[in-house]
């Protein structure tokens, strides 16, 4: 895995998730694909494969660049601002 010069910022230990599913797609009716922890803030959002991206979406509002995958058995993080996997 790559470094960016974001990791190092990230709070520790990580943010806790803030729901155990993504809010705005309980809020509309939708079911989300996979979810994703910011590890800003601990927002939890729908992926892009998802039909509205709440996790991207919340990256583009917020400006909190790392997230990592909420899946079972997967253990990754992206960085949307400099696009790889860290």
């Amino acid at each position: 895995m790559n470094e960016c010069p974001h990791v190092p910022l990230l709070p520790h230990p990580e943010p806790a998730p803030l729901t155990d599913t993504c809010p705005e797609c309980e809020a509309i009716g939708s079911h989300p694909v996979q979810l994703r922890l910011c590890l800003t803030c601990g927002h939890v959002g729908c992926c892009d494969s998802s039909p509205f991206q709440h996790a991207s979406a919340h990256f583009k509002e917020t400006g909190h660049p790392v997230m990592r995958t909420l899946e079972e058995g997967q253990n990754w993080r992206w960085c949307f601002e400099d696009a790889l996997i860290v």
